[in-house]
């Protein structure tokens, strides 16, 4: 199994930016999968995660109402849409798979993590 996470980059605080969690290896569809990131110096945080058959999602109290995740099974692909970036989502993120088809907040239950992508932004 493979995770490719891409689409960090360097933005100002206010801007948008569209990250990408491409699986290989997985029966896609079939799990439910999840966003984390680790800001330097801190611990990996829950950020959302989405059922299988999309029709959960969760987030995490800091994104609410401004990052919106998603899947496209066709192209084995998750997406996380963030928009009115802070500095403090400033963070390497990370794409999981569930063990399951449900969503989980917590990191146990992911089997399989992608390499991660550094979002940065400024003030």
């Amino acid at each position: 199994v493979q995770l490719q996470a891409s689409g960090g980059g360097l933005v100002q605080a206010g801007d948008s930016l569209r990250v990408s969690c491409t699986a290989s290896g997985v029966t896609f569809s079939a799990y439910g999968m999840g966003w984390f990131r680790q800001a330097p110096g801190k611990e990996r945080e829950f950020v959302a995660t989405i059922s299988w058959s999309a029709d959960s999602t969760y987030y995490a109290d800091s994104v609410k109402g401004r990052f919106t995740i998603s899947r496209d099974a066709a192209k084995n692909t998750m997406y996380l849409q963030m928009n009115n970036l802070k500095p403090e989502d400033t963070a390497v993120y990370y794409c999981a798979v569930l063990k399951g088809r449900g969503i989980a907040t917590h990191q146990v239950p992911y089997d399989y993590w992608g390499q991660g992508t550094l979002v940065t932004v400024s003030s």
